[in-house]
């Protein structure tokens, strides 16, 4: 059933990826609306900032816009602007970390959701109020972890673990060897243990 789904998509995608080409500017705006959401997420989680992975996206399809006549097919159009998308997002990410120390991301803190509203992020009702706040701290202290990783590892694991690419997807969309994809993200695990072990002690 899921392979019907998203054989369907896939070819819906190509239609209008086709219409896109012939100079269709409809087409081109709902695959905006498709993944627009998307695509801030995964910004999102790799420049763990808001304005930044807002830009980010509208960067990501203007230039798959520009260069949609070039698209060939190889990979699904999702595969191919969540690629751009990465690449631009890690880029912003170096970018502002040789300006400025990055700020770190409370969890704690209502949360902005995909459509930029605020939100505060709601108990489990099956949860006490002290296992709220040690979630809550856990979570704070892992997306601080996540925010010490250096962008090209950070680009794997949110891929991966987040995203649930395939590894040979993640490599394709990075120009990485499978082997250079496996072990950065074991390497950006491993640094996360680390990170919580340090926090945390071995609670873990």
């Amino acid at each position: 059933m899921l392979r019907i789904k998203k054989r369907a998509t896939t070819d819906d995608d190509t239609r209008l990826v086709s219409a896109c080409k012939q100079g269709d500017m409809d087409a081109f705006d709902a695959l905006v609306r498709k993944y627009q959401k998307k695509m801030f997420n995964i910004a999102f989680r790799i420049t763990g900032d808001h304005d930044d992975a807002c830009e980010t996206v509208q960067e990501a399809f203007l230039s798959a816009c520009r260069g949609v006549k070039g698209f060939r097919g190889d990979s699904c159009f999702s595969t191919w602007l969540t690629a751009i998308t990465v690449n631009l997002a890690r880029n912003r990410l170096k970018q502002m970390q040789g300006r400025r120390c990055r700020e770190v991301l409370s969890l704690d803190d209502p949360i902005r959701t995909e459509n930029g509203c605020m939100a505060a992020d709601p108990p489990s009702d099956a949860e006490t109020a002290q296992e709220q706040l040690e979630r809550q701290e856990l979570r704070r202290q892992v997306w601080e972890c996540i925010g010490y990783l250096d962008p090209d590892f950070r680009s794997v694991l949110v891929l991966r673990d987040m995203q649930d690419f395939s590894y040979e997807e993640i490599g394709g969309m990075l120009k990485l060897a499978l082997g250079t994809v496996k072990s950065r993200i074991s390497r950006a695990r491993e640094a996360i243990r680390d990170c919580l072990k340090s926090k945390l002690g071995d609670i873990l």
